[in-house]
């Protein structure tokens, strides 16, 4: 078994910035309101020439630079997204296709805004069992595609991004390493985050179109609860099966969705908070994209130092939750 590691990170936000002042001129809310309940000021949104694959390439060019790595050297190219830009095939051969990565294969991974950990468990252990050399693990959503923006309950939440790794084989003296990863799921809570329309139970027609049935749908206390409790409970599975303390961790990124959640999480686990990283306030929840867009951004200023422990927690629609530790 060999050991893995994140070589390279990128992530790339659509410039068009879509603020809750702008919200307001579209459903009954206003800024204080989202502010006080979730936390988002503004979130990014792609334009009409754009789709997942385009954010996934700008991601993944600028971790596989920052890697030193070509796209003759990428083996497999994970696309962790609910919204690829067709079902079939599926948009990671489009990502493929941009990056001229020939030598690799390319599919993608549903598991909503936990996707990212589900991704970065699957690459580290074609990695560490000798399959792979590197290969890319990408999260990417246009969430504003199926988000209904005349839901004020969960269009003020959404946002379109892409953030993603180089996963590589560590050679003797490589400091950083995967150190464990942990994914769970619970098919009994599906629908309390669910877009109904479009899959074969409820195959599109003009009905379907008409009662929106394309658009995602939030439960918003029952998910409030869940995402508390997991957060909490991946925290101290975490520490335990690691042997660890909270004062090891140099820093937690968790899924970016609501200030609140991760506020009242951070309270149990007494978090401080400077090793927690924020950054919902400018994207707001960009589901599989939101871990890793967070990541490289602590790689940007310098929040990760060597030998730092760092865990990235995530839950969402599935219901799916996870972790992956980072030895950095």
């Amino acid at each position: 078994m060999f050991d893995c590691f994140i070589s390279g990170t990128g992530s790339y936000l659509p410039e068009k910035r879509l603020t809750n002042f702008d919200l307001e001129k579209m459903v009954d809310t206003n800024d204080e309101w989202i502010v006080q309940r979730t936390g988002i000021r503004e979130r990014r949104i792609v334009d009409e020439s754009e789709a997942t694959s385009d954010l996934s390439v700008r991601a993944a060019k600028t971790a596989m630079e920052r890697s030193g790595i070509g796209a003759e050297d990428v083996e497999a190219i994970i696309l962790c997204t609910v919204t690829p830009d067709t079902y079939v095939p599926a948009g990671a051969v489009y990502v493929q296709s941009a990056l001229g990565a020939k030598n690799a294969c390319a599919f993608d991974l549903s598991a909503a805004c936990t996707g990212f950990i589900y991704g970065l468990t699957v690459g580290s252990s074609l990695i560490r069992s000798g399959v792979y050399r590197n290969l890319l693990v990408i999260g990417a959503e246009t969430l504003s595609r199926i988000v209904d923006f005349t839901d004020r309950n969960t269009c003020i939440l959404f946002g379109d991004g892409a953030g993603a790794v180089v996963l590589s084989r560590a050679e003797n003296g490589t400091q950083s390493r995967i150190l464990d990863n942990y994914l769970r799921s619970d098919g009994c809570g599906a629908a309390l985050i669910e877009m109904p329309g479009g899959g074969s139970k409820m195959p599109t027609t003009h009905e379907t179109v008409e009662t929106r049935q394309h658009y995602l749908r939030v439960q918003g206390k029952e998910v409030f609860k869940f995402a508390t409790r997991s957060m909490v409970d991946l925290f101290q599975i975490a520490l335990e099966r690691n042997k660890l303390t909270p004062e090891d961790l140099g820093l937690v990124v968790p899924h970016q969705v609501n200030y609140r959640i991760i506020e009242a999480a951070q309270r149990k686990l007494n978090i401080p908070a400077d090793r927690l990283l924020l950054n919902l306030d400018r994207y707001g929840n960009t589901s599989a994209a939101s871990v890793p867009i967070a990541l490289h951004e602590a790689v940007d200023e310098g929040r990760l130092k060597t030998g730092d422990y760092v865990l990235l927690v995530a839950f969402g629609a599935g219901l799916t939750w996870g972790y992956s530790l980072l030895k950095w």
